[in-house]
């Protein structure tokens, strides 16, 4: 049998330094949840490859000579091992590319919510803090230009979270005085988008206390 094109060594190569970082780095991410440290795409791309550096050095490290020989075929020349045992091949892609990878993140996963928990937080952002176990409450906040909106956060009202840009939405406007202070409800009002984006200072305000 003839060896097979180059491109096709050129492919299996490429796949093979790429695709464990990558399968390890979505792994992660999908097991600790988004960090606000890590949104920058160039370092995730970074980070993957350095998985799959990493792994692939496993790779050579504990089984590099029987994966070539497995390659070149039975005549120890060019890569007929690639065609001639698809079944094993397939069975090896998917243990390299895909188990390894998803056994090693799972493990970085647990290991680190065992020995730094103090590091890890589920709310990516203050903004995400701030709203996470949020009742019932007014909000109001200063925009750039100085002025004052704000309304009422109830059940009908969201809040986006971490990796969406921070913004909440009002289930009812009120007026606001220009000291900042609450007027009175807007009339007909349907609700208020606020961009986090477009604000210098957000406050929430517990409604006030039932008379006894």
């Amino acid at each position: 049998m003839g060896q097979a094109p180059s491109t096709v060594v050129q492919a299996v190569l490429l796949v093979l330094f790429v695709v464990p970082g990558v399968t390890y780095q979505f792994l992660r991410e999908r097991m600790r949840g988004p960090v606000a440290g890590e949104r920058n795409m160039g370092e995730r791309i970074l980070r993957a490859l350095l998985a799959s550096i990493v792994l692939d050095a496993l790779y050579a490290i504990v089984a590099g000579p029987a994966l070539i020989r497995l390659a070149r075929g039975g005549k120890g020349k060019g890569w007929d091992g690639l065609v001639q045992h698809p079944r094993l091949i397939g069975l090896l892609a998917l243990l390299l590319f895909v188990v390894v990878p998803a056994v090693a993140a799972f493990a970085v996963s647990a290991w680190q919510r065992r020995r730094l928990p103090a590091r890890y937080d589920a709310g990516a952002t203050a903004w995400d803090h701030m709203f996470r176990h949020r009742g019932s409450c007014f909000v109001r906040a200063r925009l750039k230009d100085g002025s004052w909106v704000g309304g009422w956060y109830g059940s009908k009202s969201y809040a986006t979270s971490y990796p969406e840009p921070a913004e909440v939405y009002l289930e009812s406007a009120w007026r606001m005085k220009s000291d900042g202070s609450f007027a009175d409800r807007v009339a007909g009002t349907a609700g208020l988008h606020v961009r986090a984006a477009d604000v210098d200072v957000f406050e929430l305000i517990d409604p006030p206390a039932p008379a006894s």
